[in-house]
């Protein structure tokens, strides 16, 4: 049986909003419907706060609540699948039989009065299944039950007490001082099915493996080990730095409990040869100049087809990454020790992620191309320690996709698109406006002035090579024809490691005064051989998450675009499917398909197309 959730927000009453005329959605979107009230409590002090039938759009009061709607916790699960409705147009009839798994933080706020960063929350994983006979969609959502699930929640009782600080979070109640409770493994930041396999990823450890049919928690999945670690590096053991890793390790492996290695959230997919592509970094670099990343290779089985090892000698810190037919790629997001901020942290004043800042002390750009089959390269001796410098600062968030070009004469063009944003913006303990002391998220971090230069935006990157892979020309651009603040890039899969035309993202139109910037409200569609844009957009107080496109065809804009619409206007979450090619056009809405509101989940990070 189903339960109504209890959404552990602050308590929040808004003052008095004058009224004002209905706003008009776009012609893709659905007519306004009238809000309904919607309660938001703590745990124990339980308030009904009716929300006004008509709200400003661009009011601060309006904007800090739809806000906060997107970061809600959502307590109960779909245990059994949910046959859900389709509100506005037809699921087509060529539309793919498979899944669509989105996975995110479920959990933000406990019963003792602690609020998680949202890259803290318990990780929450979402189901949409297409049947391609009933044409229906049916739903379920679990909770994945690592061990700090376990540890933190009561079933009994249904109470939650968060115990693990989490490295981007402090807890208001319980031990801070010598609280080494700090990785706290979520498994909420990104899903893949792959070698029959489902798995929910986090950026600090192993994955966790789920059952697809039920969504029931397997266990950790031991994704690092197995194969010969083939190393790159011509200094084993013979500096200073790798003292400073051999006293480290004990301490963070037996103090903190933190693991050897940490698997990069972000993996890939190499359509053309049918493969796996991660990325994982010892644990001790996140205090040391120097950064080892292994990556490994896998077939459609999951058996390893190749594992490396590349030690960079720089201070690293890396969420995504990208791939060529030749290279790794690796943006060197550069960062250093924060003294103070450390001892804050030690002491429970602020995030363990303190310890660690940004350093712009570079006006360039490290860009690190790493030899993908370094024996293919015998007899090109450029040393892939040496970066390439792109001429502008960036700090990289997420890669739409990366391509080469190989000349008649052997000369190499990579081409790069992804959303990166400034050094002087970048802040780890207030990335969503986390506010551990006053217990919300504050948009305004979100939302600064000079947005479309500070905040994530999209940028090509194009990289010129000789035919011994020495470096002519580095070129940062932004996209010409959108330059408002976009993340989430995605192409069709199937492309990925190709050229490609489209590229697509979340984006935002500006048109709100208070949140210009962010939660997008958009998806934007870019051509990048004709450098124009066209853009589908929500509507009013309508929100939208990650885009991710569905093959159905062999162009690469055969297909559909799913993404979640988080519509405050009416507290209801909708699944939204999009004609690619229309997208521009007033019909380019396929389908709008209903979440029940007892159901309402929040802000997702990133999903995964599985076709049956």
């Amino acid at each position: 049986m189903q339960t109504k959730p209890i959404h552990n927000t602050p308590t929040y009453i808004p003052p008095p909003i004058r009224p004002s005329p209905p706003v008009h959605q776009t012609p893709s979107s659905t007519p306004p419907i009238k809000p309904r009230a919607i309660s938001i409590s703590t745990p124990n002090t339980p308030v009904a706060i009716p929300i006004p039938q008509t709200i400003e759009p661009d009011d601060s009061t309006a904007a800090y609540y739809d806000y906060q709607f997107l970061f809600m916790s959502q307590r109960s699960e779909a245990t059994r699948p949910v046959t859900l409705s389709t509100v506005e147009g037809v699921i087509p009839a060529d539309f793919p039989a498979g899944t669509y798994y989105l996975t995110g933080p479920g959990l933000l706020t406990d019963d003792h009065g602690s609020t998680v960063h949202p890259l803290d929350g318990h990780g929450y994983l979402r189901a949409f299944t297409f049947d391609n006979v009933t044409k229906n969609v049916k739903y379920m959502a679990k909770y994945i039950k690592t061990e700090a699930h376990v540890e933190e929640h009561d079933p009994k009782t249904k109470k939650w007490k968060f115990t693990h600080r989490g490295p981007f979070s402090v807890l208001k109640g319980g031990k801070k001082v010598g609280n080494t409770k700090v990785m706290k493994n979520v498994a909420n930041t990104s899903v893949l099915k792959w070698g029959g396999k489902l798995l929910c990823m986090w950026e600090g450890g192993e994955p966790y493996e789920i059952q697809a049919g039920t969504l029931d928690t397997i266990g950790q999945y031991n994704i690092m080990d197995g194969a010969d670690l083939e190393d790159h590096d011509d200094n084993k053991g013979g500096d200073v730095w790798e003292v400073a890793a051999l006293l480290l390790k004990p301490i963070l492996y037996g103090v903190f409990k933190m693991p050897p290695r940490r698997l990069l959230s972000h993996y890939k997919v190499d359509s053309r040869r049918d493969r796996l592509l991660t990325v994982s970094c010892n644990a001790e670099d996140m205090l040391l100049p120097r950064s080892n990343f292994t990556f490994t290779e896998y077939d459609s089985n999951f058996n390893v087809v190749q594992k490396q090892n590349f030690r960079i000698p720089d201070h690293l810190m890396i969420h995504d990454w990208a791939f060529t037919d030749t290279h790794y790629i690796v943006f060197a997001n550069r960062i250093k020790l924060d003294v103070l901020g450390s001892m804050a942290a030690v002491y429970g004043m602020s995030p363990m992620i303190s310890a660690l800042r940004v350093n712009p002390s570079k006006s360039t750009s490290p860009i690190y191309l790493i030899p993908r089959f370094p024996e293919k390269q015998k007899g090109k001796e450029r040393d892939w320690r040496v970066p390439v410098e792109a001429p502008s600062q960036l700090w990289l968030l997420h890669v739409g996709n990366a391509f080469e070009v190989r000349h008649q004469h052997g000369n190499l063009d990579i081409q790069i698109q992804a959303a990166a944003c400034s050094y002087q913006w970048f802040n780890f303990s207030k990335l969503f406006g986390y506010d551990w002391q006053k217990r919300k998220l504050d948009p305004a971090i979100m939302n600064v002035k000079g947005g479309s230069e500070l905040l994530p935006h999209l940028v090509q990157v194009s990289i010129k090579l000789d035919s011994d892979y020495n470096c002519q020309e580095c070129d940062v651009k932004p996209m010409k024809k959108w330059k408002k603040s976009s993340d989430f890039p995605a192409t069709n899969p199937a492309f990925s490691g190709k050229k490609n035309k489209y590229l697509y993202a979340a984006t935002t139109l500006g048109s709100r005064k208070t949140l210009p910037c962010f939660p997008f409200d958009t998806v934007v569609k870019l051509d990048l051989d004709s450098d124009s844009a066209q853009t589908w957009t929500a509507g009013s107080r309508r929100f939208i998450g990650e885009p991710i496109f569905v093959p159905k065809g062999d162009g690469e804009d055969d297909g559909y675009l799913l993404v979640v619409e988080y519509a405050v206007s009416v507290n209801r979450c909708y699944l939204v499917i999009l004609n690619p090619k229309r997208i521009g056009s007033d019909n380019a809405l396929v389908a709008r398909i209903e979440i029940p509101s007892h159901l309402n989940f929040p802000l997702g990070f990133h999903g995964f197309w599985a076709a049956n």
